[in-house]
């Protein structure tokens, strides 16, 4: 060791060894008769005797007891011969105990040419003890596993154990006496010899220090936790530095793969819950393509087959057979022109046998292009300037995966690298699957309900009046508007009855779908029958009751009204439907409270009448209750609105309906049905 700050330079040291002070090495002399001649002050500690006590004595007769005396005689004359001797003999201490004395024995002569006997002496159970801890100190050095160097005050090698030789991949003759960036210039030196500095300066250790690099040992980079302290002895002098080395390269990678299966399991809840919020076959691609960037991919694109979105039987793409597909989502992560080299959303591509969406979907599994050249970009994109865009985006690597549902493969999920430059792998492979699956089923249930709603729409369109029939004296305009996800049972209806008379009914089954559609153009047809009786609206409102109680658990409400030209006024009555709105010629405004009723269906109740006047240029507005109501809202305060904009409004009345569905449910969650009359002037 060197370079100590408090050394001189003569390469004296004004401190003094500790390893000495810890043994406290006795040095006894005796001459040639055995008497002792010089005694240290170690002597004394050890044996009781002070100077004084111990010169002139005979040694054995001293410091032996009767029965060892012969024996030590023996070793005296040994040493005296020139042979020497050196281990343990036990020596009577002051107080009366022996006490067991490590010897190292010497014989020496004086300037006379006499003989003298040196002896170096310490208690043997310190020795052992020092000798236990240098064994221990040693084991634990040389056999861990942990690189371990010792540096001196110059942060130049003193010392490494093989541990950190193999690291190293140098011996320890190959870096004593050099710095760490004379041996290991492809490692962070500068950051190693500023930590030693930083612990020589401060005394504070350092540990778990992250480095990232390769030693001679290594062909690729490793990453190395690194923990520096001070070697100080008992008396607090600084000896120098000591290193401990741990490669964790393996426990990085695995840290870093825990990480990323947190990232994916993650990711998978995230689908979970944002894939499929909606039965809307484009907005559940939509959802798709956003969970996967810019976590999974830098882009990525939602295709399904044709007969997905035109609703019929998907039928499996075999041999060379073409594949028809519609584009429903493209997502970036990045802005980027890359995006415009997918499909654009809404149109009909048709691929090849040879291209990879196809091979896709024919194979029914994942296609991974790990390294895209430019003959699988042809692959990959739909034309040459599609290949180019990709190409000049920087796609590198690619991945398509099949979306499989009940059995049925409904299209794909194509994925691109660009910005991100580690290719895709087989876990992203898994991990995509998982997330296709997951969307498969959201992608399959928005196309089932697609194919029941476009049913129970074309059922009701085709039960509902195409166009309100021309009546004299009355001005008329009717609106039905689908709810944006599910199809309901709402319809209205204008009945010619006699001579200036003209029934109108509005009404909402309720339910929706098929089953909805279907009661409710029972409930029209027996309607436009009863009518023919030119029934009072309280007695046709009975016999549909009776109706609607014989198609079983159904429940629907109505309002029907007569209007009588000749007379001038307007019969109404209620099965448990929302008031119609009356607005007089001087632009006052009245919900009539149609009296008594309750829905049809129920039973048991009858139902009530209202007659008032119907001047000319009265309006009449019949409705259901996807006008107005809303979930955020009081029902009230769509009643109040509705009056509002009709109070306010001269318009022809085909203006006036769109300017309420326009004002009150421009993308409505339930049914609504409208119908205005105005009499004319």
């Amino acid at each position: 060791m060197h370079g100590y700050a408090s050394g001189m330079s003569d390469g004296a040291t004004a401190a003094p060894g500790g390893l000495l002070d810890l043994l406290q090495v006795a040095a006894v002399v005796l001459d040639g008769d055995g008497l002792v001649v010089l005694w240290s002050p170690e002597a004394e500690q050890l044996l009781g005797y002070v100077a004084d006590e111990a010169l002139n004595r005979r040694a054995d007769s001293l410091l032996v007891s009767p029965e060892k005396r012969h024996k030590s005689r023996q070793l005296f004359e040994q040493v005296r011969s020139g042979a020497g001797w050196a281990g343990v003999f036990p020596l009577l201490h002051k107080d009366g105990t022996e006490v067991p004395v490590e010897f190292r024995t010497m014989r020496l002569h004086d300037s006379q040419g006499q003989i003298h006997l040196l002896g170096l002496a310490a208690d043997a159970s310190t020795v052992r003890g020092v000798e236990r801890d240098l064994a221990l100190s040693h084991s634990l050095v040389h056999q861990t596993p942990v690189g371990i160097g010792v540096f001196d005050t110059d942060l130049k090698w003193v010392s490494v154990n093989p541990a950190l030789e193999r690291i190293n991949g140098l011996t320890e003759a190959e870096i004593l006496g050099r710095r760490v960036r004379d041996v290991l210039p492809n490692l962070d030196f500068e950051a190693i010899e500023s930590r030693l500095r930083h612990v020589l300066v401060t005394g504070r250790p350092l540990l778990d220090q992250q480095t990232i690099g390769r030693t001679a040992a290594d062909t690729q980079d490793r990453a190395y936790s690194e923990s520096y302290h001070r070697i100080e002895d008992a008396e607090g002098r600084v000896l120098g530095l000591a290193m401990a080395v741990i490669d964790v390269t393996e426990r990085q990678q695995a840290a870093t793969e825990v990480s990323q299966a947190r990232e994916r399991l993650s990711m998978i809840a995230d689908a979970g819950a944002r894939i499929g919020t909606t039965l809307d076959l484009q907005q559940t691609a939509r959802e798709l393509a956003d969970v996967a960037v810019p976590h999974l991919a830098d882009l990525a694109a939602v295709d399904v087959l044709e007969t997905v979105v035109s609703h019929g039987a998907t039928a499996a793409v075999t041999g060379d057979a073409h594949a028809e597909f519609r584009a429903l989502a493209v997502a970036a992560g990045y802005l980027t022109d890359a995006i415009h080299a997918a499909d654009p959303v809404g149109e009909l591509a048709t691929y090849s046998s040879s291209r990879i969406i196809t091979q896709c979907v024919r194979e029914a599994r994942p296609v991974l292009v790990e390294h895209v050249n430019p003959a699988m970009m042809r692959r990959i994109a739909r034309d040459s300037h599609a290949a180019q865009a990709l190409h000049t985006a920087g796609v590198h690597s690619y991945l398509a995966v099949p979306l499989i549902a009940r059995g049925e493969v409904l299209g794909t999920l194509s994925l691109y690298r660009t910005v991100n430059a580690r290719p895709f792998d087989e876990q992203d492979r898994i991990l995509a699957s998982e997330l296709a699956a997951r969307a498969a089923i959201c992608v399959d249930n928005a196309r089932l309900y697609g194919r029941e709603r476009t049913a129970a729409l074309t059922l009701q369109r085709s039960l509902l009046p195409a166009a309100p029939a021309e009546h004299a004296g009355l001005e008329i305009a009717a609106r039905y508007l689908p709810a944006l996800s599910e199809v309901g049972g709402d319809w209205y209806d204008v009945l010619p009855l006699g001579p200036g008379r003209t029934g109108l009914i509005v009404g909402d089954v309720m339910g929706k779908g098929v089953q909805a559609a279907a009661v409710m153009g029972q409930l029209s047809t027996a309607t436009r029958a009863l009518a023919r009786l030119d029934l009072p609206p309280a007695e046709l409102l009975r016999h549909l009751d009776d109706i609607t109680g014989s198609l079983g658990d159904t429940i629907a409400t109505c309002v029907y009204a007569v209007c009588d030209l000749g007379r001038g006024t307007c019969e109404l009555s209620s099965a448990g439907h929302l008031p119609p709105v009356m607005i007089r010629p001087d632009n006052s405004a009245e919900l009539l409270d149609v009296p008594g009723g309750v829905p049809l269906g129920v039973g048991g109740v009858d139902f009530g009448t209202m007659e008032l006047e119907m001047a000319p240029g009265s309006l009449l507005a019949l409705y259901t209750d996807g006008l107005v109501e809303n979930r955020s809202d009081p029902i009230d305060t769509g009643l109040a609105t509705l009056t509002r904009l009709l109070q306010g409004t001269q318009r022809p009345l085909e203006a006036t309906s769109d300017m309420l569905l326009a004002a009150l449910r421009p993308e409505p969650d339930d049914d609504v049905a409208l119908l205005l009359v105005r009499r004319r002037d």
